[in-house]
Protein backbone atom coordinates (compact mmCIF):
# COMPACT_ATOMS: atom_id res chain seq x y z
CA UNK A 1 0.00 0.00 0.00
CA UNK A 2 2.71 2.39 1.01
CA UNK A 3 4.58 2.53 -2.01
CA UNK A 4 3.50 5.09 -4.50
CA UNK A 5 0.94 6.49 -2.49
CA UNK A 6 0.52 10.16 -2.08
CA UNK A 7 1.07 10.43 1.78
CA UNK A 8 1.97 6.73 2.60
CA UNK A 9 4.76 6.41 0.30
CA UNK A 10 6.73 9.51 1.14
CA UNK A 11 6.63 8.19 4.66
CA UNK A 12 7.42 4.73 4.02
CA UNK A 13 10.14 5.32 1.69
CA UNK A 14 11.96 8.08 3.81
CA UNK A 15 11.12 8.35 7.23
CA UNK A 16 9.53 4.93 8.89
CA UNK A 17 12.11 3.03 10.57
CA UNK A 18 14.63 5.22 9.42
CA UNK A 19 16.71 6.13 13.39
CA UNK A 20 16.03 9.54 15.11
CA UNK A 21 18.77 11.56 16.86
CA UNK A 22 17.27 14.51 17.12
CA UNK A 23 15.30 15.44 20.66
CA UNK A 24 12.29 17.86 18.26
CA UNK A 25 12.55 14.90 15.44
CA UNK A 26 11.66 12.26 18.35
CA UNK A 27 9.28 14.33 20.33
CA UNK A 28 7.19 14.49 16.88
CA UNK A 29 7.27 11.64 16.04
CA UNK A 30 5.63 10.70 19.38
CA UNK A 31 3.49 13.26 19.82
CA UNK A 32 1.84 12.51 16.26
CA UNK A 33 1.58 8.77 17.71
CA UNK A 34 -0.68 9.31 20.53
CA UNK A 35 -2.40 11.60 18.31
CA UNK A 36 -2.89 9.02 15.60
CA UNK A 37 -4.64 6.78 18.51
CA UNK A 38 -8.08 5.66 17.46
CA UNK A 39 -7.77 7.20 13.85
CA UNK A 40 -6.11 6.35 10.64
CA UNK A 41 -2.04 7.11 10.12
CA UNK A 42 -3.18 9.09 6.71
CA UNK A 43 -5.03 11.02 8.99
CA UNK A 44 -2.14 12.28 10.88
CA UNK A 45 0.44 12.16 7.73
CA UNK A 46 -2.14 14.94 6.31
CA UNK A 47 -2.14 16.87 9.14
CA UNK A 48 1.68 16.78 10.15
CA UNK A 49 2.24 20.05 8.64
CA UNK A 50 -0.31 21.62 10.65
CA UNK A 51 0.70 19.90 13.82
CA UNK A 52 4.34 21.21 13.28
CA UNK A 53 2.97 24.58 13.29
CA UNK A 54 0.39 24.01 16.31
CA UNK A 55 3.57 22.64 18.53
CA UNK A 56 6.04 25.37 17.73
CA UNK A 57 8.28 22.90 15.49
CA UNK A 58 7.99 20.95 18.63
CA UNK A 59 10.23 22.49 20.23
CA UNK A 60 10.65 20.96 23.46
CA UNK A 61 11.04 23.72 25.62
CA UNK A 62 8.23 25.85 24.12
CA UNK A 63 5.78 23.11 24.28
CA UNK A 64 6.48 22.42 27.82
CA UNK A 65 6.40 26.32 28.31
CA UNK A 66 2.54 26.19 27.06
CA UNK A 67 -0.04 27.13 29.13
CA UNK A 68 -3.70 27.78 29.41
CA UNK A 69 -4.09 30.05 26.52
CA UNK A 70 -2.18 27.96 24.07
CA UNK A 71 -4.27 24.70 25.28
CA UNK A 72 -7.28 26.81 23.89
CA UNK A 73 -5.81 27.71 21.37
CA UNK A 74 -4.78 24.11 20.57
CA UNK A 75 -8.04 23.28 21.35
CA UNK A 76 -9.88 25.68 18.61
CA UNK A 77 -7.47 24.51 16.17
CA UNK A 78 -9.28 22.40 13.48
CA UNK A 79 -6.01 21.72 11.21
CA UNK A 80 -4.78 19.66 13.86
CA UNK A 81 -6.51 16.74 16.44
CA UNK A 82 -8.73 18.72 19.00
CA UNK A 83 -8.27 16.15 21.82
CA UNK A 84 -8.00 17.79 25.35
CA UNK A 85 -6.28 14.45 26.47
CA UNK A 86 -3.74 14.28 23.78
CA UNK A 87 -3.33 18.18 23.99
CA UNK A 88 -2.82 17.58 27.29
CA UNK A 89 -0.41 14.70 26.98
CA UNK A 90 1.91 16.11 24.60
CA UNK A 91 2.46 19.05 26.43
CA UNK A 92 3.02 17.30 29.52
CA UNK A 93 5.26 14.90 27.85
CA UNK A 94 7.53 17.95 26.57
CA UNK A 95 7.81 18.60 30.57
CA UNK A 96 8.77 14.71 31.14
CA UNK A 97 11.49 15.36 28.24
CA UNK A 98 12.73 18.16 29.87
CA UNK A 99 13.38 16.15 33.30
CA UNK A 100 14.75 13.35 31.41
CA UNK A 101 17.34 15.66 29.84
CA UNK A 102 19.06 16.48 33.29
CA UNK A 103 19.69 13.16 33.62
CA UNK A 104 20.45 11.90 30.34
CA UNK A 105 21.24 14.62 28.11
CA UNK A 106 18.22 14.18 25.43
CA UNK A 107 15.25 12.00 25.17
CA UNK A 108 17.28 10.07 22.80
CA UNK A 109 19.82 9.11 25.45
CA UNK A 110 17.09 8.11 27.95
CA UNK A 111 15.80 5.89 25.07
CA UNK A 112 19.50 4.66 24.48
CA UNK A 113 20.07 4.21 28.24
CA UNK A 114 16.63 1.61 28.17
CA UNK A 115 18.14 0.41 24.85
CA UNK A 116 17.43 -2.83 24.16
CA UNK A 117 14.44 -3.82 25.80
CA UNK A 118 11.68 -6.01 25.47
CA UNK A 119 8.14 -4.67 23.72
CA UNK A 120 6.30 -5.41 26.81
CA UNK A 121 9.69 -3.94 29.42
CA UNK A 122 9.25 -0.76 27.16
CA UNK A 123 5.05 -0.45 27.18
CA UNK A 124 5.70 -0.62 31.19
CA UNK A 125 8.65 2.17 31.17
CA UNK A 126 6.75 4.36 28.81
CA UNK A 127 3.33 4.18 30.59
CA UNK A 128 5.77 5.09 34.00
CA UNK A 129 7.41 8.23 32.71
CA UNK A 130 4.96 9.63 29.83
CA UNK A 131 1.06 10.35 29.50
CA UNK A 132 -1.70 8.59 27.39
CA UNK A 133 0.72 5.74 26.32
CA UNK A 134 -0.19 2.24 25.83
CA UNK A 135 1.14 -0.78 23.59
CA UNK A 136 0.50 0.67 20.33
CA UNK A 137 1.67 3.77 20.29
CA UNK A 138 4.69 2.56 22.57
CA UNK A 139 5.50 -0.31 19.45
CA UNK A 140 5.01 2.57 16.64
CA UNK A 141 7.12 5.28 18.01
CA UNK A 142 9.96 2.44 18.51
CA UNK A 143 9.17 0.73 15.10
CA UNK A 144 9.20 4.11 13.64
CA UNK A 145 12.28 5.73 15.20
CA UNK A 146 14.42 2.42 14.78
CA UNK A 147 14.61 1.12 18.38
CA UNK A 148 12.66 -1.84 17.39
CA UNK A 149 12.34 -4.06 14.07
CA UNK A 150 9.66 -4.78 11.79
CA UNK A 151 9.17 -1.38 9.72
CA UNK A 152 10.12 -2.73 6.49
CA UNK A 153 10.65 -6.67 5.96
CA UNK A 154 13.77 -7.85 4.28
CA UNK A 155 12.08 -8.08 0.73
CA UNK A 156 11.45 -4.26 0.97
CA UNK A 157 14.14 -2.33 -0.93
CA UNK A 158 13.72 0.57 2.44
CA UNK A 159 14.99 -2.34 4.58
CA UNK A 160 18.63 -1.70 3.23
CA UNK A 161 18.94 2.07 3.28
CA UNK A 162 17.52 1.72 7.02
CA UNK A 163 20.03 -0.99 7.67
CA UNK A 164 22.61 0.98 6.25
CA UNK A 165 21.87 3.99 9.05
CA UNK A 166 22.46 1.19 11.71
CA UNK A 167 18.89 1.93 13.76
CA UNK A 168 19.08 0.48 17.10
CA UNK A 169 17.59 -2.49 16.52
CA UNK A 170 19.96 -3.81 14.07
CA UNK A 171 23.24 -3.95 16.61
CA UNK A 172 24.28 -6.99 18.24
CA UNK A 173 23.59 -6.14 21.85
CA UNK A 174 19.71 -5.50 20.60
CA UNK A 175 19.47 -8.77 18.65
CA UNK A 176 20.68 -10.58 21.34
CA UNK A 177 17.99 -9.32 23.97
CA UNK A 178 15.23 -9.73 21.50
CA UNK A 179 15.93 -13.90 20.98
Amino acid sequence: MAPGHEWHGPYHDRQYGFPLRDDAALFERFALEINQAGLSWLTILKKQEAFNKAFAGFDIDRVAAFGAADRKRLLNDASIIRNRLKIDAVIENARTIQELREEFGSFAGWLDAHHPLALEDWVRLFKRTFRFTGGEIVREFLVSTGYLPGAHGEQCPTYARVLKQRPPWSRADARRQAQ
